[in-house]
């Protein structure tokens, strides 16, 4: 199957998922976020594949929905390209939950907004020390989404997800790693060999024993996943819809500081 926005490469047991879409910082279109879902989908079925790897190409992991695509609405239909997103992303996080296999996110640069999401919903995360992390939502007028406030809820806790939603901070690796956001954070030029010998690590364990253990977390913590997505997907809508976007997207596309006006 041929791709255009992302790469898909096999290496014996291990697929890579790459987002490649880097003049953008692998910015979440239509068209990558179907293209997750093909990639993630194929990798479910086939048998021989026992790992996936998903990562980003240049000098993101992924910076989260791509604002060029919003700016098209803006004036309107603003809640539209949220709305477009928000049913192949949702499938894209249900999509690495339901894989029986592990995910393993190789987080090789910036990550923000939707793309956060994605990381934080797979298995397990390898981070260069190079890579911030942001929530962005905020900060531009919309609300979490694809999951954010139940990752970051159950990783970070009630607290740090509070803090990030209400104040937007640009974290670090090592802050992220202190936060239970990433398993471990390795240099910039250690991150591939890192991440093949986890993956080759994982592809040689019990796989069906791996994918009844996952079914077993996702029973015991995930089971309101779903309903979670429901909640984000209204709730991002209400605020894509306000006067508050409408701004932070004007101040964003112009580079200047948003005033928000509560409506």
């Amino acid at each position: 199957m041929s791709f255009k926005d992302i790469l898909f490469t096999r290496q014996d047991a291990v697929a890579t998922i790459t987002m490649n879409r880097p003049a953008n910082f692998n910015a979440l279109n239509l068209s990558l976020s179907e293209e997750l879902n093909a990639a993630l989908e194929m990798c479910g079925r086939d048998h021989e594949i026992r790992v996936v790897v998903l990562t980003g190409s240049g000098k993101a992991f992924c910076s989260g929905g791509d604002i060029k695509y919003f700016e098209q609405f803006a004036g309107s239909q603003p809640d539209e390209p949220v709305y477009r997103l928000l049913d192949p992303l949702h499938r894209v996080v249900l999509n690495i939950r339901q894989m029986p296999k592990p995910v393993l996110a190789s987080i090789n640069g910036a990550v923000g907004g939707a793309g956060m999401s994605l990381a934080l919903s797979c298995d397990l995360r390898i981070c260069s020390s190079q890579v911030k992390f942001k929530q962005a939502y905020t900060s531009l007028g919309l609300a979490p989404d694809v999951g954010w406030c139940l990752w970051t809820g159950l990783l970070a806790g009630f607290s740090k997800a509070c803090e990030m939603i209400f104040l937007d901070p640009v974290y670090d690796a090592g802050q992220a790693m202190a936060m239970n956001l990433v398993h471990k954070v390795v240099e910039p030029e250690a991150l591939a060999e890192e991440t093949r010998q986890w993956a080759e690590r994982l592809a040689a364990g019990a796989t069906r024993s791996y994918a009844v253990a996952k079914a077993g977390l996702n029973h015991a913590l995930l089971t309101l996943l779903e309903r979670q997505l429901e909640v984000e997907r209204q709730g991002v809508l209400e605020a894509a819809r306000s006067g508050d976007y409408q701004e932070g997207l004007s101040a964003f596309l112009a580079k200047r500081k948003p005033a928000f006006k509560g409506v």
